[in-house]
């Protein structure tokens, strides 16, 4: 189906932060699958486990214990504020997730009227009909009437608002720490931090969206680490697989309470092939050092894009972001920017609020950096405002 305006260009080969087309061209990715391919194309461990597990078992289904599942989960749990976690597919499914989750909680606590779920505008949680409306944008809402009901959207980092518009009817509180979709905008870190002290003052569960945030694309294994506060759910996919198709919902053992035997489940969540992966893309992020060098990567990147945007204020108006997930604010259509950029070598993504994102693979080094750094001062000396 038409549903995607698709470059046109084919990959065939990937390696490390480099990809190859079709007709032989080389590119620099710096759009990792939209934050996906977290530790570069064909890992070589990210290899090796997937082809390990495809010569033993792919699927059993969630009928039967999978032990993958068990060790995966061990090691979120044991990194993160959660007791349990539910695996699935996408982090469309791990938000569905979470919402279900919220509703559940107050269902079971005799409060059944506490189905409501304060966003923030400008978000995006995925597409389905739950994650569209939750989402709250007219562009991914138009033409699927009605929306579905339950939430309310107040903007984004303004607590205010936010407090305001908790009623009687509110069960929890769904933000991305960094939105990505939007425009690549950080969360002001008071504002995260009130919003946890405001969801304990009224009894509210706190949901963060680290779909894309998470698994190391900011510095810190989750973004909310920045802050030190913690959520009460937590939404992840997206890195979590390196490439391979895995989500998973995190969670208090409180705020899952209502998560009973036959309340939610998934045919291919959790599944042999995406544990092993899984499990593999963790113990690398695991290893001393890792993050550190993401942090001190995005802090380089960073002061490039700072220098080289400088020099091309026509055309770039500001640089914003996290650790190594970027955004370039375009005085030019973001999507024009692309192209040219693309067309010099370079793979980015476009975002709302006409941001060009740069989202690396955390294993980028700072010769890739230099490279993408000149293709980026040429694309910008090129462009006529």
């Amino acid at each position: 189906m038409p549903t995607y305006a698709r470059a046109d260009i084919a990959f065939e080969r990937g390696e490390g932060a480099w990809l190859w087309a079709t007709d032989g061209r080389r590119y620099l990715d710096f759009g990792a699958g939209v934050a996906v391919n977290a530790l570069g194309h064909c890992h070589p461990r990210l290899v090796k486990a997937l082809t390990d597990q495809a010569a033993a078992l792919w699927h059993c289904s969630n009928l039967y214990r999978v032990p993958g599942q068990e060790r995966v989960a061990a090691k979120l749990v044991a990194k993160t504020f959660a007791d349990t976690v539910f695996f699935c597919n996408s982090g469309a499914e791990a938000n569905e997730c979470a919402i279900k989750m919220a509703r559940k909680h107050y269902h079971d606590a005799g409060q059944p009227e506490r189905n409501q779920i304060i966003c923030a505008t400008g978000a995006f949680h995925g597409r389905t009909l739950a994650t569209v409306a939750a989402g709250g944008q007219e562009k991914h809402l138009k033409g699927f009437d009605p929306a579905m009901p339950g939430f309310v959207h107040v903007p984004f980092g303004n607590l205010n608002a936010l407090r305001a518009a908790i009623t009687g009817q509110t069960c929890a509180i769904l933000v991305e720490p960094v939105q990505g979709e939007g425009g690549v905008v950080p969360g002001d870190p008071d504002y995260l931090r009130r919003l946890r002290t405001t969801a304990d003052e009224f009894g509210l569960l706190l949901i963060f969206d680290e779909v894309q945030t998470g698994m190391g694309r900011t510095g810190r294994l989750f973004a909310h680490e920045h802050v030190g506060v913690a959520p009460d759910i937590m939404a992840l996919a997206k890195g979590l697989g390196g490439g391979f198709p895995v989500g998973a919902c995190l969670a208090t053992e409180k705020a899952a309470s209502g998560m009973t035997a036959g309340t939610h489940g998934s045919t291919f969540g959790g599944n042999p092939l995406a544990m092993a992966v899984a499990e593999t893309v963790l113990d690398v992020m695991a290893e001393p050092g890792f993050l550190a060098r993401v942090e001190a990567m995005g802090a380089s990147l960073r002061a490039g894009l700072g220098r080289v945007c400088a020099k091309h204020p026509t055309v770039i108006e500001t640089v914003r972001g996290l650790g190594l997930m970027l955004g370039l604010k375009a005085r030019i259509p973001n999507t024009d920017l692309v192209a040219k950029l693309m067309a010099n070598g370079l793979i980015t993504i476009p975002a709302g609020d006409n941001v060009v994102r740069l989202l690396p693979p955390l294993i980028i080094g700072e010769a890739e950096i230099d490279e993408a750094l000149s293709i980026l001062d040429r694309t910008l000396s090129e462009v006529k405002p």
